[in-house]
C-alpha cells in the first residue's frame, strides 16, 4: 500500500469526527455503482440481443446462424458483466475489509467468476482460452457476427 494513503488514512481516523467514516462510505458506494454498471450492461444487452432475435425471427430471417449470433450477444455481455462484477468485489474487499476472510471469499468469487468466462469463451468462440485462435475459429465467428446481407455483399 501506499505510504501516503497509509498517512492520510491514519490522519483522517485521528481527525475529530474521524472522516474515515465518509471514505468507507464514498468506497462503498464506488463498489455499488460498479456493480450497478455490470448489472446495466447486462440487462441493455440481454434486451437489445433479444429484441434482434425476435425480429429477425419475425422476418424469418434467424435460423441456426441468428441463434449462434444471439448467444454469442449474450456471452459477450455476461463475460463483460462478470469482468465488471469482479472489478467491484475487489474494490469492497481490498479498501474496505482486507480480512484473511474476505480475502478468502474474494479468492472464491474469482476462482468461479473465470470458470464461468472460461465456459462462456467455449461457447462462444468454440475453443478453450488457451487455444490459439486459427482461422476456421476466426471465421466462425465472423458469420456469427454480421448478418447475412453484410457478409453476402
Amino acid at each position: 500500500m501506499n505510504m501516503d494513503l497509509v498517512k492520510t488514512i491514519v490522519v483522517l481516523q485521528e481527525a475529530p469526527g474521524g472522516s474515515l467514516a465518509s471514505l468507507e462510505s464514498l468506497i462503498e458506494f464506488a463498489a455499488l455503482l460498479i456493480e450497478l454498471l455490470a448489472v446495466a450492461i447486462i440487462v441493455v444487452a440481454m434486451i437489445v440481443a433479444t429484441v434482434t432475435y425476435v425480429r429477425r425471427l419475425a422476418n424469418r430471417e434467424a435460423g441456426l446462424a441468428g441463434y449462434e449470433q444471439y448467444k454469442v450477444r449474450l456471452g459477450r455481455a455476461l463475460l463483460l458483466g462478470l469482468e465488471i462484477l469482479v472489478a467491484a468485489d475487489i474494490v469492497r474487499t481490498v479498501a474496505l475489509e482486507p480480512s484473511l476472510t474476505n480475502v478468502g471469499i474474494l479468492f472464491l468469487l474469482v476462482i468461479i467468476r473465470t470458470f464461468l468466462s472460461w465456459s462462456l469463451v467455449v461457447e462462444i468462440e468454440h475453443r478453450w482460452p488457451w487455444q490459439v485462435r486459427t482461422e476456421a475459429h476466426v471465421a466462425t465467428a465472423e458469420s456469427y457476427e454480421r448478418p447475412a446481407e453484410e457478409r453476402d455483399a
